[in-house]
């Protein structure tokens, strides 16, 4: 299947480093050679970069290590394929937008009897059952709460409860974000960590590279990676409890409850 990354941080950070072990997944470390995809939010806009090649060869990858952009919510993906063809369309994150906000999702796992899912407005471009869950839920949003909503935590507990519903279809780890709040779904693998001070170095599972994190922070930065295996070697992730979510706000936990 095919594999996460995302992060939630109170200050705008670059997330060169885990993104690069998570590229060494797709096609060198790991089988995901299906394509990969990355999405920074910058403001209320969003910056994204897809290739339907392996990640581990992708030029276009190579630049996002080597270009630190800083983002306060990212959401990553590289994909092994199982519904639908490797093509562009087909790559994920996918971002749509809903009250003004750009929301962007990424899924890992196979769902089953997708097709049935009323998408309403929102029609997916691509053939994968990602996107078509993607588009259901959006749906489901829009029609629960037709204007903006004021209370944002609220609304997480309701996708938290569609996305239990698509856990029923098969295996759903998702990530999901409107640029403020990043939530993740597990439905069977999703780990994360939060770094505050004081930092220490860590080191990537995937590729010989070592961080100092306190010689690139200050003391007051809070940043959460969220990966489907832990990225570093030297450092204790949490694992989500399948069937359950956790919901990030600038960095930090936001108390989760379905």
């Amino acid at each position: 299947m095919c594999e996460l990354l995302g992060m939630s941080a109170n200050v705008p950070t670059d997330i060169c480093f885990s993104f690069t072990g998570l590229i060494q997944r797709g096609g060198n470390t790991g089988p995901h050679a299906d394509g990969w995809g990355i999405t920074f939010y910058e403001g209320k806009g969003c910056r994204a970069f897809k290739d339907p090649s392996p990640s581990c060869e992708s030029k276009i990858a190579k630049m996002v290590v080597s270009y630190p952009i800083k983002s306060c919510s990212v959401v990553s993906h590289i994909r092994q394929a199982n519904r639908g063809g490797v093509s562009l369309e087909n790559t994920h994150p996918f971002t749509r937008e809903l009250w003004g906000r750009n929301w962007t999702f990424a899924h890992n796992g196979q769902l089953e009897g997708f097709e049935s899912l009323d998408t309403g407005f929102y029609t997916p471009v691509g053939e994968t059952d990602s996107e078509h869950a993607f588009c259901w839920l959006l749906c489901q949003l829009k029609s629960r709460y037709p204007s903006p909503p004021d209370d944002m935590p609220d609304v997480f507990r309701y996708i938290a409860t569609l996305s239990a519903q698509l856990n029923k279809l098969g295996v759903y780890n998702m990530l999901l974000t409107d640029g403020a709040y990043v939530m993740a779904f597990c439905g069977n693998n999703l780990y994360w960590i939060t770094r505050r001070a004081p930092f220490g170095k860590a080191l990537l599972v995937d590729e010989d590279v070592v961080i100092d994190f306190k010689q690139e922070t200050t003391p007051d930065d809070v940043v959460t990676v969220i990966a489907t295996q832990p990225l570093t070697a030297n450092e204790a992730w949490q694992q989500i409890e399948p069937g359950g979510y956790c919901l990030f706000h600038y960095g930090e936990q936001v108390k989760a409850k379905l």
